[in-house]
């Protein structure tokens, strides 16, 4: 059974950080593009951040210098830092057996449950 099962969310204040982690099973998941969407209430998900096998990196413009994605083995991760309210949301782990980075949720076979992030005073 393919599972991706994020963690890490939860409430922050502005201006505060928080580590979002995703673990794999069930595939061999440090072959895979991995990559982090996410969606506000009312909004189409969104991508965030993505990472290939060999590392090379992607990011929304609008998390640039404040998230970064990395992985180890079966993990995933998402460093976020100078959170903004408008940050909040609920955030999705993505796995892409074929895909090299890429920001298209079709190119992504396999996701995650989702882990709340809200970033409020």
């Amino acid at each position: 059974q393919v599972q991706l099962v994020e963690s890490g969310g939860g409430l922050v204040q502005p201006g505060g950080s928080l580590r979002l982690s995703c673990a794999g099973s069930g595939r061999t998941f440090s072959s895979y593009t991995m990559a982090w969407f996410r969606q506000a209430p009312g909004k189409e998900r969104e991508f965030v951040a993505a990472i290939s096998s060999p590392g090379h990196t992607d990011y929304a413009d609008s998390v640039k210098g404040r998230f970064t994605i990395s992985r180890a083995a079966q993990s995933t991760y998402l460093q976020m830092n100078s959170l903004k309210p408008e940050d909040t949301a609920v955030y999705y782990c993505a796995a892409s057996s074929w895909a090299p980075t890429s920001s298209y949720q079709r190119n992504y076979n396999y996701w995650g449950q989702g882990t709340q992030v809200t970033v409020s005073s």
